[in-house]
């Protein structure tokens, strides 16, 4: 599929078709947990399946699981039935442990696993686009020092936070090298650690490893998607624009109308319904509002797209989701 065309069409369209991050609610449709869903390609790809019967999306998005990449260093990670599994603990503490965190192979972990499922979910969805997620590479670097300490070591211990960069990202671009190969037509990139960065921080620790990670995989046929949930996104645009990324996703700790206000126009921006105050514990009535809401704010941008402001969580009742989707046919086809 040629992609660049792809994403061309989607910033043309009147009327556009949504793109949220949606994939872990799966587990309800198929009666698991997440438990069962992290530990099986199978499952996963029949997960994304089921989504995309379900809802008329833009594109199909993997699992956004950010675990998977650092559990592949050696990280430990906490795994519950019904949350994303989360990180816990510090693998690289000081410069010695850093000089001695090896590369892992693609296929370390669970990351092969989810390799196997994007091929097999391309196999399944033919009527739209696959991507699938990857963490960016200064939140896997923050995942593997712990989040606070590597907010400390930008500071104290630079040198040592790049060198933990530098082998991230040649992990990063192996493993979305892997998900082309397995037939994905691009990958979402989250890097909301950055978004706690000043933006001169954010210049330094991420961008250029962001940017490389994009050179090395983006062409007319994958595209990379960048996403950044986090606050300082408005102040730092202009880094996360040289990054190179076919598109940008942000979360819903931002003015979605002031972010498009500093986007080109021919850049497509997505986001940003709140996945927790709304798809997970709003109603159906709340969620279509704030859906509503934003969209008379930004549909009138012919490059936004309306998503989730991130990973919609798993337990996010699909009467939400599915009035989400409603809220956007309601706007660009209202009732006579």
């Amino acid at each position: 599929m040629n992609m660049k065309q792809w994403l061309e069409d989607l910033k043309n369209a009147p009327c556009k078709k949504a793109l949220p991050v949606l994939s872990f609610p799966c587990i309800h449709l198929m009666g698991i947990t997440v438990r069962e869903l992290i530990a099986d390609s199978d499952l996963q790809a029949k997960g994304m399946k089921l989504v995309a019967d379900r809802v008329d999306a833009a594109a199909s998005v993997s699992m956004m699981d950010l675990s998977v990449e650092a559990e592949a260093f050696g990280a430990r990670i906490q795994v519950s039935d019904d949350e994303v599994p989360t990180v816990v603990g510090a693998l690289v503490t000081d410069e010695e442990a850093a000089q001695a965190l090896a590369v892992p192979a693609v296929g370390a972990g669970r990351t092969g696993k989810y390799v196997q499922a994007i091929e097999k979910a391309c196999r399944l969805i033919t009527d739209r686009p696959v991507f699938a997620g990857i963490i960016g590479p200064f939140s896997l670097a923050g995942r593997l020092m712990d989040v606070t300490e590597a907010m400390v070591n930008c500071y104290e211990e630079p040198d040592m936070v790049h060198l933990i960069l530098e082998k991230a990202t040649e992990f990063l671009v192996a493993y979305a090298k892997a998900y082309k190969a397995a037939g994905a037509n691009g990958i979402v990139m989250a890097e909301p650690l950055a978004g706690l960065l000043s933006p001169d921080m954010a210049q330094e620790f991420s961008e250029p490893y962001v940017r490389q990670i994009v050179e090395a995989v983006q062409d007319d046929n994958f595209l990379v998607i960048y996403h950044n949930c986090g606050d300082n996104t408005v102040r730092m645009i202009d880094s996360i624009l040289r990054t190179g990324s076919a598109a940008y996703h942000f979360g819903n700790s931002i003015s979605m109308k002031e972010m498009l206000e500093k986007v080109p126009q021919d850049i497509v921006v997505m986001g940003n319904v709140d996945p927790a105050a709304q798809l997970r514990n709003g109603t159906p009535e709340s969620v279509r509002a704030e859906t509503l809401s934003i969209l008379r704010d930004c549909g009138n941008y012919s490059n936004f797209v309306i998503s989730s402001g991130c990973d919609i969580p798993p337990a996010s009742p699909w009467e939400n989701i599915d009035a989400f989707f409603a809220a956007v046919e309601e706007y660009y086809h209202p009732a006579q």
